[in-house]
């Protein structure tokens, strides 16, 4: 038997004694609960984003606001999941004064930004659908430490592309043997 400790402890994907809050560029992709298609949809080649996906794109790009020493490249929004880049600057200093008090985070590593980000879409989301406590993501994050032009440069393509690519998408739940135990239509209430 496994004693409690154990019991939830999940091996870490993220580069061993690396820091997170060190300058340079991150690809992250971020994926919904159950990879629930519950952003909005394919039409052709091209996102439709409903209003919880309208909502992830209004987070993201406040996430910069939110933070002097980020910002934000590339990204996409697809039906069940999201790729960004994300530049951190640990001397990123504004040449001016802010004129209005800001929120600021206490930590700015990579994982306190995408922690952030995905918390308050959670709560956003479940407001909307009135389905407090429902997970929305997926636990963790993909990360990518970007380490020269040449890989940001095949990143932006590939982010660019994806919706181009929706259909050999393995995030697509059409390309999946087994889709998770929720229906997209029980998750997604009247949008």
């Amino acid at each position: 038997m496994r004693s409690k400790s154990k019991k939830y402890h999940r091996r870490s994907i993220r580069l061993k004694d690396y820091d997170y809050s060190n300058d340079g560029a991150y690809f992250v992709t971020i994926c919904a609960h159950k990879r629930i298609c519950l952003f909005g949809e394919m039409v052709k080649d091209d996102i439709k984003l409903n209003a919880y996906g309208r909502l992830v794109e209004l987070e993201w790009k406040k996430t910069a606001e939110l933070r002097d020493n980020i910002v934000l490249d590339t990204f996409v929004i697809m039906p069940n999941h999201v790729h960004g880049i994300i530049f951190i600057n640990s001397r990123g200093v504004w040449p001016y004064a802010p004129t209005k008090p800001r929120f600021r985070s206490p930590s700015q590593t990579l994982g306190a930004i995408i922690r952030g980000f995905k918390s308050v879409v959670t709560k956003r989301i479940n407001e909307i659908r009135h389905m407090p406590g429902v997970p929305v993501w997926q636990r963790n994050y993909y990360e990518h430490i970007i380490r020269n032009e040449k890989e940001l440069n095949e990143i932006r393509e590939y982010i660019n592309n994806n919706p181009l690519q929706w259909e050999l998408d393995e995030e697509n739940p059409q390309n999946r043997r087994t889709v998770g135990t929720y229906s997209n239509a029980s998750v997604i209430k009247s949008v």
